[in-house]
């Protein structure tokens, strides 16, 4: 199989018929010769908008193929070399235990996975729901604000993820081919498959739901057990290694492997880790808004034209650095999204975005984030988290319980919203019109207004007086970094540190792939239990 990039096509005559015509061209070979292709990549070539490309590096099978290779000379043809991750080698070391896996987000499951796979049986602890009755708890609170702590947008199976866009791209370099192992799960347990391929893969959230229930059934099949309502209250430690944990603040139980996939968060859980003594550091992360546009002003924007068939709503990445030195940026962008209640606190409040599969809401919406560090919050460990909490708790006094959003003009203005413009308000959970310049402190507020101001001239429209802001954004990414060495152990021995909650991931396949990495370790270490 050889492996053929830079074939462009025009998105109005995206055929498999034009994709051959176009391979045989570059190859110069006879059409009888192609004996099959397969989508490797396709990306998008928006630089001459409104005619717009695909651009694809295909796979493809040929007759005589290794005569062809040693005549060929063009860069963009070579041999294609498989792309497989496999653990390659088992340990020797006896396992007391079956190993500990808290948390069900994705760095959890895709852990579990492995080693259910490889026979070593887990056992995945979770203190919210299974999917099912989670999604009926977060559709309640969204209609009545009546919130479970414990079983919400940010706990229960398959994480906080799983009320989002669901976006599996990542910058991460990937040598070892364990991001094509994420997606080959996601594929098996029924997400589309062409997230295999397109340069921007999404599940969306209600296809992910699906998916993440098939994806505990699969591990269970393996010898996997999930147990919900469960949570990790304590941990006892003698000599540096761990010795057993406590769940729900009465039980203990012997762990000599715990995989720490807990999420960000799981504030109560750092509390705990720390007052153990488990390492932990303070790190920089974001705060601050998620921004609604018309989905149209978008798709005109990125693509020269409103209607989006051929290649779904538009997305957006934007950057600046504020002259004070704050850099800004967009987070998590929903096209044809929802903005949601994504708390998980009493009496405080936060925001994520979310998107269905189809992305068909009228509104585009972004998180737009300023960073902050000790700086701004504190030299003490968990002080970016205390910090955190304080504009939950703000957000959450400022709309009185619902979520506080106002127009661009009045928050750049300062002052309270009375009504609405044009941008139709698309929520989930309920919403009141407030001043959102009374929940930050006075040089975020400036950030963001000198961020969103520039941001409009890469996107018309972006700094619109209508555009529909709402706050806070906080979850962007954990407030701490569990501090692990070179064979993903924290200084307690059996502590695996885990995803993004640990502080070494951002996003849904970042994580995935981290619960990989701690899972082949284990394996490594390990013999079956």
């Amino acid at each position: 199989m050889i492996r053929v990039k830079q074939i462009k096509v025009s998105i109005d005559k995206n055929t498999k018929e034009e994709i051959k015509e176009k391979v045989i061209k570059k190859l110069h070979i006879p059409p009888a010769d192609v004996l099959d292709i397969k989508i490797k990549k396709q990306s998008l070539d928006a630089r001459e908008k409104p005619n717009l490309f695909f651009v694809y590096d295909l796979l493809v099978t040929i007759k005589h193929e290794q005569k062809y290779l040693k005549k060929n000379r063009n860069k963009d043809i070579v041999l294609y070399q498989e792309e497989t991750f496999e653990v390659k080698e088992i340990g020797s070391k006896k396992m007391n235990t079956r190993p500990i896996v808290v948390g069900s987000g994705p760095a959890g499951l895709f852990c579990a996975y492995l080693l259910a796979f490889y026979g070593y049986k887990p056992i995945i602890i979770e203190r919210g729901e299974d999917i099912e009755k989670r999604v009926k708890a977060i559709e309640q609170f969204w209609q009545t604000n009546r919130l479970n702590e414990n079983n919400n947008v940010q706990f229960g199976l398959g994480g906080a993820g799983t009320f989002s866009d669901g976006k599996l791209n990542t910058l991460v370099k990937d040598k070892r081919h364990i991001g094509r192992k994420v997606f080959e799960i996601f594929v098996e347990c029924g997400a589309p498959k062409e997230i295999m391929y397109v340069n921007k893969p999404h599940i969306g959230t209600d296809l992910l739901r699906k998916v993440i229930s098939t994806l505990k059934e699969k591990i269970e099949s393996m010898g996997g057990e999930f147990y919900f309502h469960t949570c990790l209250t304590d941990i006892s430690i003698k000599n540096h290694k761990l010795e057993k944990i406590e769940i729900n603040n009465k039980q203990w139980f012997e762990c000599e492997n715990l995989i720490l996939a807990i999420g960000h968060s799981a504030r109560d859980t750092f509390e705990m880790l720390l007052k153990r003594n488990v390492s932990i550091q303070q790190k920089p992360f974001a705060v601050g808004i998620r921004i609604q546009h018309p989905q149209e002003m978008i798709n005109r924007a990125q693509y020269g034209k409103t209607d989006s068939k051929e290649l779904g709503p538009a997305s957006y990445k934007l950057t600046y650095k504020t002259k004070s030195g704050k850099g800004v940026y967009s987070f998590c962008m929903c096209p044809g999204g929802y903005v949601i209640n994504a708390s998980s606190e009493q009496n405080h409040l936060a925001i994520n975005g979310m998107s269905n599969h189809a992305r068909d809401t009228k509104n585009a919406n972004s998180a737009i984030l300023v960073t902050v560090d000790k700086s701004d919050f504190g030299i003490g460990i968990l002080d970016g988290m205390y910090f955190q909490r304080a504009l939950e708790e703000k957000a959450y006094q400022v709309g009185k319980g619902n979520i506080p959003i106002q127009t661009y003009k009045d928050f750049k203005s300062n002052q309270k919203s009375t009504n609405l413009g044009k941008v139709e308000a698309i929520y989930k959970g309920s919403y009141t019109l407030t001043n959102l310049q009374e929940i930050f402190p006075e040089n975020i507020n400036q950030s963001l207004i000198e961020a969103i101001d520039y941001f409009d001239t890469k996107i018309k429209g972006f700094a619109r007086e209508d555009a529909l802001l709402a706050a806070v954004e906080s979850r962007s990414s954990s407030p701490v970094r569990i501090k692990r060495d070179e064979n993903y152990l924290s200084n307690i021995q059996g502590i695996y540190p885990c995803g993004e909650g640990a502080g070494y991931a951002g996003g849904i396949t970042t994580s995935a792939m981290d619960g990989i990495k701690i899972a082949e370790q284990i394996i490594k270490t390990y013999q079956k239990p």
